[in-house]
């Protein structure tokens, strides 16, 4: 009969007592590693024929005693390396010691000499042993390839202590923005950090959160975007400025969607849309190579290519191509009938460009696998974009797999046109449409001051690491996604 889990609980914590009554500490403060064990194993030559005692540490991960022997799976950080414990060369009590109080899941320190067994298994022989932390709790034996993805996401530590493969998909991740970080700063751009609590959110079509300052009595939003306070720094006087800023967005949770996520924003003084087309293929090349070898990824059933020149076709042609609408030349009633005959879920008070966006988002873009720039996209979807000639903007979104990735377009710094825009999107507020960009007089004072041509980028960290890491969804792309409570 298998015991509980509190039951187990309650047998380590007999355990770890028995440790502190033989006057030991099952918790030390210090510990002696001389050597990590991919060290050791990529040394092993030479540590071995030394014949020179090494110390390593890590977890005990299995366990397995043949009398006098005891085999024993252990790792840390770098890697994992097998430890024997013999009774002749520990000695009768030590031995018994460990078979009593050691068990998988425990943290252990071993020294001793390195050697091959005979079936040439890299081992290292202990002549002394330590207690570096006794666990209260047994590893997940199960856990591996379990079905909850729910409890895997709120006990994340199990979920990497059990899958090697999660753990990898969060170094991805780690090099990934390490990279970005690189390919930007060596063109130039300086890292810098705006406020996550703001007087008025803006940026973003996105609903906010709010909370409370105290020491003002002051009701602030945090942030749903950086890009006002970014566009602020080119107007004091910087060129190239980026943020990898953590953003939250009290809106529904889905594969794409999580109420707090990290995403880039970088903005880029005398360049256009165009121009930052051309920076994003590099910038994906240089990132992919570094971090995967390869331009080419897997992505659920796809092969998604980002190599080369990617596609370019605008927003009006790919929506008259896969609906049949010809924008500029319906209404916005005529539209609105369209979409509601479509099934389409119209947001209440959305305008023009925004019915015709979600008709694109379920008609046309399911429809785009590899890498394409949707260009152009409707005036009023993006109220913060300089306008082209005949309705359109001088803007981009890089959809991959059915998803947008990136939004970026060429700034708008005309003041005026800005407040008048503001102004227009209030209405939309007013009228019911909570994802229309809130009207900030200081962000059009700043403006009137003069801000430079440039262009603006936005991506979803957690969306395209999700992507890159062929991730079911990007909640598996972020190591503590927030879980509503069982009870």
């Amino acid at each position: 009969m298998s015991l509980t889990e509190d039951a187990i609980r309650d047998n380590r914590i007999e355990k770890a007592n028995a440790i502190t009554s033989a006057g030991l500490n099952p918790y030390p403060i210090e510990s002696k590693r001389t050597h990590e064990i991919s060290q050791a194993i990529a040394d092993f030559g030479k540590l071995s024929s030394e014949e020179k005692e090494i110390s390593l540490v890590g977890r005990i991960k299995t366990l397995r005693t043949h009398g006098a022997l005891t085999f024993l799976d252990f790792e840390d950080g770098t890697g994992k390396l097998q430890c024997l414990i013999a009774r002749d060369r520990i000695g009768e009590g030590s031995y018994q010691f460990f078979l009593d109080n050691f068990e998988a899941g425990d943290f252990i320190e071993v020294r001793g000499l390195l050697f091959e067994t005979k079936r040439g298994e890299k081992t290292i022989q202990a002549s002394d042993y330590k207690m570096l932390c006794k666990s209260l709790r047994p590893l997940p034996e199960k856990w591996h390839g379990l079905k909850d993805v729910e409890e895997r996401y709120r006990k994340r530590y199990l979920d990497l202590l059990s899958s090697p493969e999660v753990r990898e998909k969060f170094i991805i991740r780690s090099n990934f923005i390490k990279e970005l970080r690189n390919f930007l700063d060596s063109r130039g751009f300086l890292e810098v950090e705006t406020p996550i609590l703001q007087l008025q959110y803006g940026g973003a079509r996105a609903k906010p959160f709010k909370t409370h300052i105290n020491a003002f009595d002051l009701d602030v939003f945090m942030r749903i975007s950086p890009e006002l306070y970014l566009k602020r720094l080119l107007i004091g006087g910087y060129e190239k400025v980026y943020e990898i800023a953590k953003c939250f967005r009290n809106e529904g949770v889905d594969k794409f969607h999580n109420p707090d996520f990290t995403m880039i924003e970088f903005y880029w003084a005398y360049a256009d849309y165009k121009q930052l087309m051309k920076l994003t293929e590099e910038m994906f090349h240089y990132i992919l190579t570094n971090i995967m070898n390869t331009t080419e990824i897997e992505y659920g059933e796809h092969k998604l290519n980002f190599g080369g020149t990617w596609e370019r076709i605008e927003f009006f042609a790919l929506l008259e191509k896969d609906t049949g609408i010809k924008y500029e030349e319906i209404n916005e009633e005529a539209l609105r009938k369209k979409a509601i005959e479509m099934k389409i879920d119209v947001p209440s008070g959305a305008d023009k460009a925004n019915i015709a966006d979600e008709i694109y988002k379920k008609f046309c873009r399911p429809k785009i696998i590899q890498p394409t720039f949707v260009i152009h996209h409707p005036y009023g979807f993006q109220p913060l974009a300089k306008e082209l000639e005949g309705e359109k903007l001088a803007s981009f979104a890089l959809v991959v797999a059915g998803t947008e990735v990136i939004n970026a377009f060429s700034e708008l710094n005309d003041p005026q046109e800005q407040e008048k825009r503001l102004k227009e999107q209030e209405k939309l507020f007013s009228g019911g449409f909570e994802e229309a960009q809130r009207s900030d007089e200081e962000f059009v004072e700043a403006l009137e001051h003069g801000m430079p041509p440039a262009a603006g980028f936005g991506m979803g960290i957690d969306r395209i690491v999700s992507m890159i890491t062929n991730s079911n969804s990007l909640r598996d792309a972020i190591l503590f996604p927030i879980m509503k409570p069982k009870d």
